[in-house]
Formats: structure tokens, C-alpha cells, sequence
């Protein structure tokens, strides 16, 4: 296989086997392979989840967030965190 870098990609190789963090061109270009597999083995995770999302949702088993809903979830939190504070405070005395 024959690579072509770009000028720009050529100097930031370069400044890469100066710097002593890849040994060559080819190091270089195995590192990129290698991050752009990690970078999809990412990608194909977030659209694995996202069809399990779709499916969940298709079988009922979601939860339809509204600006109400998350009010009332917001209002619960502050409400329980309330209880809390108050029953430390009153052990402590």
C-alpha cells in the first residue's frame, strides 16, 4: 500500500520521530489505523445503544421526558436532598 501525506501530515509525522513518539512513517500510520479503530469500535457501541433505545422504546418500556416531567423529577430531588439536610442537621445537635 502506498500512502501520499499531505504536506501538513508530513511535518506532523516528522515532528512525531524527531519527538521520539513514533519510530517511523509506518509507526505513524499504524497509530492513526489504530485510533480510528477505537474510534469506530466507539461509534458502533453509541449505535448498538441507540438501536437498544429505539427497540425499549417500540416495546413501551420508555419514559417520555417533558419540561412538566423533568420539573417534577427536579422538584423530587430538591424535596429529598431537603429531608436529607434536615435529618444530618438534627443529628448533629
Amino acid at each position: 500500500m502506498d500512502v501520499q501525506f499531505t504536506p501538513d501530515q508530513k511535518a506532523i509525522v516528522r515532528q512525531a520521530i524527531e519527538a521520539g513518539r513514533v519510530r517511523s512513517e509506518e509507526d505513524a500510520v499504524r497509530e492513526a489505523l489504530f485510533l480510528w479503530e477505537e474510534r469506530e469500535r466507539g461509534r458502533m457501541e453509541i449505535l448498538a445503544l441507540v438501536d437498544e433505545a429505539e427497540a425499549s422504546l417500540a416495546r413501551g418500556d420508555g419514559r417520555l421526558v417533558t419540561a412538566k416531567s423533568v420539573k417534577e423529577f427536579a422538584e423530587g430531588v430538591k424535596q429529598r436532598g431537603r429531608l436529607r439536610l434536615a435529618a444530618e442537621q438534627s443529628g448533629l445537635r
